[in-house]
């Protein structure tokens, strides 16, 4: 005879799925006393089994949810309903509420009779509380947001952001006027559209290729990039463009960030200004040549003293000097203004070096300073020679003026087959991060400069840059305070 495996009884199946249950479950009586509980309910309101037989669904729901419970429940038992489910809160057993999502289903007799609830609970404390935080986190992204946008639209700077595709990401309100007077038939919304922008002398439109967008979204990062916008030369504006590449953790550019600010009365200004030194310039240069002139015959003649021959010399060197300043002037002038600055032909720049340093002498001696160099015997490139020597007379000025007597300023010469360079170091008292900063600033006269109370006009470096630049060079000076300066500069053969 086979024995046959006994299935569980109904009762059984429904005691096991009940006690195992990961979700709060109960039977409970229609008059609300809990008939049982499982594990998972006990657990979740922090009741044991016992205790949890002596309460009631009313002894555990939060007072404010009772009466929408108690509503669902007579519903219930008047067979309007047959189950439910809400979410509403329970108190456990140490004083803390606990957040439930409730499913209620009433069991009845065949006859009709309610027996009892079937009540699942699933706790949902940790979901709503995270639900909270993802609230309450929103609201503060959207605060930090309004306040970011008007203080966006609120500055007095045009601001872009573009994604790594050169897309518009967002700009304000500033950059929207710019964007009107250089795209008046509207704009495309990426980078690459050219329109009524011109370079920093408003002659020439720029390229695709030079516009600070096309620039930015390849990775380039600039300050003070300046253009004029605007199809009307009269209602141009000048801007000055700055870019900062947008990266992720990884250093992947993801896009660009520019700021557009308006320095159109800025610029106008520095017009203004340079139209007057160039025109007082040129008043100054027709009298002092003539005096010049008149202080040589003068010096020349047989019929003066000695008393009168040497003020005579002072006079002619003070005017001398003078000259060197209006020369300095209309120099500067000239090369804002896009002027060719230099006519290159092969020169030997040890000559002109050599030259500079017998020029130099009579300073050096009467500062106590002593002139040395490191000169090859011959170094032939094509340079504009009087600007190179224009360069090295600068430099040497400059090294001078600022080293104490019984210093040294040392002139280096030398050359490689594509490149030249000229080395003037001093063991002066040097300058600081923030004078050296700005030694190239036009008219910029640094503490030393004042403290010593050195004369100058503060272009002598400025002028020696220009120079440089226009052969294709580069020029750089290092200092430190109580050390010296070195300034290099290389020249392309």
């Amino acid at each position: 005879m086979t024995q046959q495996t006994r299935l569980p009884e109904t009762d059984d199946l429904w005691r096991l799925t009940v006690e195992h249950s990961p979700v709060g479950m109960a039977l409970v009586s229609p008059e609300g006393d809990f008939l049982t509980a499982n594990v998972a309910l006990c657990d979740m309101l922090g009741y044991d089994a016992d205790t949890m037989a002596t309460l009631t669904f009313q002894d555990i729901t939060h007072p404010d949810d009772l009466a929408s419970d108690l509503r669902l429940v007579d519903q219930a038992l008047a067979g309007e309903i047959t189950s439910y489910r809400i979410t509403k809160r329970y108190l456990r057993a140490d004083g803390s509420v606990l957040i439930g999502d409730l499913s209620v289903a009433l069991l009845r007799a065949p006859d009709g009779a309610p027996i009892h609830f079937i009540s699942q609970i699933a706790d949902l404390t940790e979901r709503h509380a995270f639900v909270e935080r993802l609230d309450a986190a929103e609201a503060a992204v959207e605060s930090e947001q309004r306040k970011a946008e008007a203080v966006f639209d609120t500055v007095a700077v045009g601001l872009l952001l573009l994604d790594a595709d050169g897309a518009y990401q967002g700009y304000n309100s500033r950059h929207q006027d710019f964007m009107d007077l250089a795209f008046p038939d509207g704009h495309l919304g990426r980078v690459g559209q050219t329109g009524h922008l011109f370079d920093a002398e408003h002659g020439r439109p720029l390229t695709a290729e030079e516009m600070p967008t096309t620039r930015a979204v390849a990775g380039e990062e600039f300050d003070d990039f300046r253009l004029w916008v605007g199809a009307d030369s009269e209602r141009r504006r000048a801007l000055s463009v700055s870019a900062r590449s947008v990266r992720d953790r990884f250093g992947t550019l993801t896009g660009a960030a520019l700021a557009y600010q308006d320095v159109t009365e800025l610029m106008r200004a520095i017009k203004v200004k340079d139209d007057f030194v160039a025109s007082v310039s040129h008043e100054l240069r027709t009298p002092l040549t003539s005096a010049m002139a008149y202080l040589e015959l003068i010096e020349d003649s047989t019929n003066i003293g000695p008393d009168v021959r040497q003020q005579v010399a002072a006079a002619r060197r003070n005017i001398l000097r003078l000259s060197h300043l209006v020369a300095d002037l209309l120099f500067s002038t000239r090369a804002t203004s896009g002027s060719t600055i230099i006519d290159p032909y092969r020169v030997d720049v040890v000559t002109l070096v050599s030259e500079a340093l017998e020029s130099a002498a009579v300073d050096a001696a009467g500062a106590g300073v002593a002139l040395e160099a490191d000169l090859p015997d011959s170094l032939v490139a094509v340079a504009d020679g009087m600007r190179l020597r224009q360069v090295v007379d600068n430099l040497l000025a400059n090294a001078i003026a600022y080293t104490a007597r019984d210093g040294r300023v040392t002139v280096t010469l030398g050359a490689s087959e594509r490149h030249l360079e000229i080395t003037v170091a001093d063991t002066g008292e040097g300058m600081d991060e923030e004078d050296l900063r700005d030694v190239f600033v036009r008219f910029h006269r640094g503490e030393n400069a004042r403290r010593r109370q050195v004369p100058g006009t503060g272009l002598g470096l400025t002028i020696v840059r220009t120079i440089v630049e226009a052969h294709g060079g580069k020029v750089s000076v290092d200092s430190a305070l109580g050390v010296g300066t070195t300034v290099r500069v290389l020249l392309p053969r």
